[in-house]
This record gives structure tokens, C-alpha cells and sequence, in this order.
């Protein structure tokens, strides 16, 4: 993620993320540990790194852990309207090929996915057994990406997914490969307004899309987005701790000064900042964490 692309989006005012910015682990809340490892690792080719009694770290078939799974026997499925907090993580395939040959895993099994051409990434969207929603994508070249009225141009038109096959050649699947990443988050939220207020003024990333109906994208470093956000589940609630739901999401910083600026800046926007060790945590109006920690830390 070092190319970045020229006059795109609107910079925050103040404090501005490095561009190195990026996405790390997702935490889940899960109702059922053994049920989840299965859809985690059978549907979507994760490998299970490392499990205790009631949590369970996941990662691609080689590489680090991106996705925690904590059993909480009692939770609630997500409801079919959504609850404020998560709408899908996205987990991002390193290339155009092996998203086609997670396509024809996915024929193989006769399990059911939506999709999408989103004109920067071609996208496939999953639910988990508990209801949580997953996007499995691949990232077009950035020099394809297009700009309008300074905003990166997203659309949602039908994806070909006979040209993804015919990517993915006679190479079968084998899980997810080396290089896989969580490549964004995307939240339902209370307000749009409360949404910038967080993510553009406190945490410091730019607005990279601002017209698509009831939405708002946010980016560092010229990326198409790192977080989403939506207001189509308004009038939901916002996911408790007796829901499945997404306990917290990591922002990798470069450094410890730049987790030390973007902790004042948002402390200074008036949020509440709490210490992890070295890492610092951040919940925003819609009751969403955000754990900031460094590129090192796995």
C-alpha cells in the first residue's frame, strides 16, 4: 500500500494517519467455538494458529493469525435487519487468480455467496454461522482505480465470476494463501455524522468516498477504504455483549509516536482512550473499538 494516488479524497484537518496505515486482526464474538472453526476453515480455508479453552486464532494457510474467534455460549445471531457494529470484515486475497479458485471451492462445496464488481475490487460476501457478515475480495491494480469529483469511484455492478474462474487456471484451491489480509472493516452506525466525527477528525484518516447513498468510506494512503461506514440499520440496536458481534478491530501503526499522536488527537476530539499494555483502545458513538498497536505486534 505505498502507491498513492494523486488529489483523491479530502484530508482531515488536523492530525492525518501515516500512510502505512493499515488494517490488522478482526476479534469476534461467537456463540458455538467448534461450529465457527469449522465455517472458518472448511468454507473460507483458514487454519486454526493457535486455541484455548474458549478462543481460537485463525490466519491463512501460511502466515499470521488475522481473525480471533471468542466463544460466548449465550450469544445472539445476528437479526436479518442488522444491529449497529459490524456490517462484514473484509479479508483480502493477495490476487485476481486466487479469488478465482476460492470461487470454484466455493461451487465445489455448494455454498452461497453474494457478489460484486466494485470497479476498485472484485468481491464475494458470506455469513458466518452466527450471522456476521464477510467479504472475500481482491484488489484491482491501483492504476485502474478511477476518480470522480475527487472521491475514488466504487460502484456495485455484477461481478463475472466466469472470468474469475478462467483466472484461477487448473491450480486448485488450497485455502487461504500466504499474503491474505483483513483489508478493511465496514460498520453499521448510528449517524454518518458521528461517523466522520470519529474516523476522519479523531483517528485522522482521509474521506475517500462520500456519495454513495447512506455511506461514508474512509482511507490512508490513497487506499479505495480501510473502514466503511453505513446508516442502513438505522433504527437497530446497537450489538451487546449478549450478541455475536465484532469485540474490537486492530489499526496497525508504523510506530510508537504514531500511536502516540493519533491517541492525543482522538483524546483531544473528546473520545475516551484506555491503555493495553502498549497498545491503546478507542470506542466510538456507535459503541465499535478499535485497538491501535504496531505493525510488530501479531
Amino acid at each position: 500500500m505505498t502507491t498513492v494516488l494523486p488529489s483523491v479524497g479530502i484530508q482531515p484537518s488536523g492530525y492525518r494517519l501515516p500512510h502505512a496505515a493499515r488494517v490488522g486482526k478482526v476479534r469476534l464474538q461467537v456463540s458455538d467455538l467448534a461450529a465457527s472453526s469449522l465455517f472458518y476453515t472448511r468454507v473460507l480455508g483458514f487454519r486454526v494458529i493457535r486455541r484455548a479453552a474458549a478462543i481460537a486464532a485463525l490466519g491463512p494457510q501460511s502466515g499470521p493469525a488475522v481473525i480471533e474467534l471468542h466463544e460466548r455460549r449465550t450469544a445472539r445471531p445476528v437479526p436479518r435487519r442488522g444491529l449497529i457494529g459490524l456490517y462484514h470484515f473484509a479479508i483480502l486475497l493477495p490476487d485476481r487468480a486466487s479469488l478465482g479458485r476460492f470461487v470454484a471451492h466455493l461451487g465445489e462445496l455448494g455454498a452461497y455467496a453474494g457478489s460484486a464488481d466494485h470497479l476498485v475490487s472484485e468481491a464475494l460476501y458470506l455469513s458466518d454461522p452466527d450471522g456476521l457478515g464477510i467479504e472475500v475480495y481482491a484488489d484491482r491494480a491501483r492504476a485502474t482505480w478511477g476518480t470522480n469529483g475527487g472521491e475514488i469511484a466504487m460502484a456495485t455492478r455484477p461481478l463475472d465470476l466466469r472470468s474469475l474462474l478462467l483466472a484461477a487456471g487448473d491450480t486448485p484451491w488450497t485455502g487461504m494463501p500466504a499474503g491474505t489480509s483483513i483489508g478493511h472493516v465496514h460498520f453499521h452506525v448510528t449517524t454518518l455524522g458521528e461517523a466522520e466525527a470519529f474516523y476522519h477528525h479523531a483517528l485522522g484518516f482521509d474521506k475517500a468516498m462520500w456519495s454513495y447513498p447512506g455511506a461514508l468510506f474512509f482511507s490512508a494512503g490513497g487506499y479505495h477504504h480501510h473502514v466503511g461506514t453505513n446508516t442502513w440499520a438505522a433504527g437497530s440496536t446497537v450489538a451487546g455483549p449478549e450478541d455475536a458481534r465484532l469485540l474490537e478491530w486492530e489499526l496497525r501503526l508504523p510506530g510508537e509516536r504514531d500511536i502516540e499522536a493519533a491517541t492525543r488527537n482522538a483524546a483531544t476530539a473528546g473520545f475516551r482512550v484506555r491503555e493495553d499494555g502498549d497498545d491503546r483502545l478507542i470506542t466510538d458513538s456507535s459503541g465499535i473499538t478499535v485497538r491501535l498497536t504496531q505493525w510488530s505486534n501479531s
